[in-house]
């Protein structure tokens, strides 16, 4: 499953690929931009599939808009623009005319995260997630790296409904090999462990792969690595079997706290299996101006945050009597 080559590629790179490779296979396919296409990498599609690429100009509600009409026309369209746009400027419609109806639009949101780095607070979006999530019907993927991001794509086209995939702005390590199968609503189990669970997903999977080797090396703490791509729907069965076989939890998410991937692992285990959770993300602030490293330094977001997460989880855990 794992790759060999630790390389780095932005998800919102293969996005651009993947699109391409889908347009490709399937004719129904069409995709849709807000005047970011180079950003967003839709701009290949666009150089390949010139009448199947609408570009929008910054009219993002538009954009939806003409999307859900495409969708309605029996298109699979893919509506891309950055993340704060999508989820923040464009969610009346999102929710209005394409939620509501259940209609069958892509939405692959580009630049989630403070990793988007020196643009700052305005175009870093911290809570999307939470807002899609909140959207009845609506799926929501965070591929961990360039292969699940192309999978992901390929897995959203054949899903009917609306998806919601948020993808970065800058590199990430490649953890998965070819023939890595994804699948919506499905976890992916990383690495063995007894003493504690690490789910983590998009930017923060390669973090959490590298807290737990140094959770076994430098604390003999045997720590399992879950990457939930899928957000919702959330792989319950995977994470009230942690709970169960772990006795502790740590999230792991390049988001507010608030209403995202720590929300959804606690929700599950505060329904099936009560279990001590550290939630390791951003505490309810907006984001700023710097660098991705200094950012996700700064917000308590890299693999020695998630250490300290795991071992006080494992502490919590001694603690609890059940």
């Amino acid at each position: 499953m794992m790759a060999d080559a630790p390389k780095k590629i932005a998800t919102r790179a293969a996005y651009g690929k993947a699109l391409v490779k889908l347009g490709e296979a399937n004719p129904d396919v069409v995709v849709l931009d807000a005047d970011l296409a180079k950003s967003t990498k839709t701009d290949e599609f666009a150089a390949r599939f010139p009448d199947r690429f609408f570009e929008m100009g910054i009219a993002e509600a538009d954009m939806m808009g003409t999307a859900a009409g495409l969708a309605a026309s029996g298109k699979i369209p893919f509506a891309s623009t950055f993340a704060v746009f999508a989820a923040g400027r464009a969610f009346d419609q999102v929710r209005q005319v394409i939620g509501y109806p259940g209609l069958n639009v892509k939405i692959g949101a580009s630049h989630g995260g403070i990793t988007v780095g020196e643009d700052g607070a305005s175009h870093q979006s911290v809570e999307d997630i939470a807002l899609m999530r909140a959207i009845p019907g609506m799926t929501v993927i965070v591929p961990a790296d360039a292969v699940e991001t192309e999978k992901a794509v390929f897995a959203a086209a054949r899903h009917k409904g609306p998806v919601y995939i948020r993808l970065g702005r800058s590199g990430v390590p490649v953890i998965f090999s070819d023939n890595y199968n994804f699948e919506i609503g499905r976890a992916a189990l990383l690495r063995e462990g007894g003493d504690v669970t690490i789910i983590a997903c998009g930017v923060l999977v390669s973090f959490a792969l590298e807290a737990a080797s140094r959770l076994a090396e430098e604390n003999g703490v045997s720590a399992r690595v879950l990457n939930m791509a899928t957000i919702k729907p959330a792989d319950d069965e995977a994470v009230v079997a942690a709970a169960r076989e772990t006795g502790a939890i740590v999230t792991a998410e390049e988001h507010n706290v608030i209403g995202g991937l720590g929300s959804a692992v606690c929700e599950i285990t505060a329904e099936h299996f009560p279990v001590p959770v550290e939630r390791v993300g951003i505490r309810d602030a907006f984001g700023q101006s710097g660098t991705p490293e200094e950012l996700l330094r700064a917000y308590g977001l890299l693999p020695e945050d998630i250490v300290k997460a795991a071992l006080r989880a494992v502490e919590r855990k001694r603690g609890t009597t059940r």
